[in-house]
C-alpha cells in the first residue's frame, strides 16, 4: 500500500505538492526580508502535505476502490488528521506576511481580505454548518448511498475525497486557526463544538461492526483472487472508524486547552496592567487636586 502509484488524474496529490511549494516559498520570503517563521508551523504543514499526497498518491488509492477498510483509512485521514496539521501551520498568517503589497501580490491580498469579509466564510465556519456536514460526511455518505451512486466514477471518488478533507477543515479552522477569522466562537463554545463533533465517526464505526449485510455495495465484492470476507473488511473498517480518530482527537484537544489557557493568561495579565494603568492615573489625579485645594 505505500508503493507510488498515483492515479491517472492524480489532482489532490498535485495539489499537496504545490502548496508545500507556495508555502516553503513564503518561509524563505519571510526570512530573505529578515522576520523569523516558527519551525514547528512549517513541520507541521508540510508533513500535512506530505501525508495528503501520500494517501491519495500511493497504492492505498488503488485499493480504495474495492476495500471498504482501504477508503475508510483514506477517509478518516482526510477528514480528521490532514487538517490539523495544515492549520498547524498557520497557511493564513503566513499568507498575509509574505505576500508584497504591489503588483500581483495586492491583487491576491485583496482578493483574501475580501474573502474574509464576505458572509460566506461566517457561514461555513459556524457550528450550525459545521455539525450537520460533519454528519452527512459520515452517516450520510454510507447510509443514503453517496458511494454507490457517485463513488465508482473518477470524478465522484475524486470529489468524495475533496469533499472528506473540506469537512475536516472547515471543522478545525474555528478551533486551532490562529489566522484572522470572519468571526470566531468564545472558548467555551469552540471546546463545545470539539465534544460534539470529535465522536461523530465512533457511532459510524459500531453500526458497521455490527451490520450482518455489506451496507456498500462498492465493496460487497472485491475481487475473488484476494480472499476478501467483505463482512469482515466491513468490520475493519468500522474498527477504523471507531479507533483512528481518537488519538488524534485526544492531541486537538490538548492543543486546544494550551491555547485557551496561554490566552486566559494573558488577558488576566492585561487587565492587571489596565487596572496598574489605572490605580495610577487615579493616583495622579488625587494628587493633582490635593495640590489644588493647597
Amino acid at each position: 500500500m505505500l508503493a507510488w502509484d498515483p492515479p491517472a488524474l492524480p489532482i489532490l496529490p498535485l495539489a499537496a505538492i504545490a502548496a508545500a511549494a507556495l508555502y516553503v516559498a513564503g518561509v524563505r520570503t519571510l526570512r530573505r526580508k529578515g522576520r523569523r517563521w516558527p519551525v514547528a508551523r512549517l513541520v507541521s504543514f508540510l508533513l500535512g502535505c506530505a501525508v495528503l499526497a501520500g494517501v491519495t498518491g500511493l497504492r492505498i488509492e488503488a485499493y480504495t476502490w474495492h476495500l471498504f477498510s482501504a477508503f475508510m483509512f483514506q477517509q478518516l485521514t482526510l477528514s480528521i488528521l490532514v487538517p490539523p496539521l495544515l492549520i498547524g501551520g498557520a497557511p493564513g498568517v503566513l499568507l498575509l506576511r509574505a505576500t508584497p503589497h504591489r503588483g500581483l501580490g495586492r491583487v491576491v491580498l485583496g482578493a483574501a481580505l475580501g474573502l474574509l469579509r464576505s458572509p460566506a466564510p461566517r457561514i461555513l465556519l459556524h457550528s450550525a454548518f459545521t455539525i450537520p456536514l460533519f454528519l452527512v460526511s459520515y452517516y450520510g455518505v454510507y447510509l443514503a448511498g453517496v458511494v454507490d451512486a457517485i463513488g465508482g466514477t473518477r470524478a465522484g471518488h475524486t470529489a468524495l475525497q475533496v469533499f472528506f478533507l473540506g469537512a475536516g477543515l472547515l471543522f478545525i479552522i474555528p478551533i486551532l486557526s490562529i489566522g484572522p477569522l470572519p468571526g470566531r466562537d468564545s472558548w467555551l463554545m469552540r471546546f463545545f463544538d470539539i465534544f460534539i463533533e470529535m465522536p461523530l465517526h465512533v457511532f459510524i464505526g459500531v453500526i458497521l461492526m455490527m451490520a450482518t449485510t455489506p451496507m456498500v455495495a462498492a465493496f460487497a465484492a472485491p475481487p475473488t483472487s484476494w480472499g476478501i470476507d467483505p463482512l469482515r473488511d466491513q468490520s475493519i473498517a468500522g474498527a477504523l472508524a471507531w479507533s483512528y480518530g481518537e488519538p488524534v482527537a485526544m492531541i486537538t484537544t490538548c492543543l486546544f486547552a494550551l491555547r485557551w489557557r496561554r490566552a486566559e493568561r494573558r488577558d488576566a495579565e492585561r487587565a492587571g496592567a489596565d487596572r496598574r494603568e489605572a490605580d495610577e492615573t487615579n493616583a495622579y489625579n488625587a494628587y493633582l487636586r490635593e495640590l489644588g485645594r493647597g
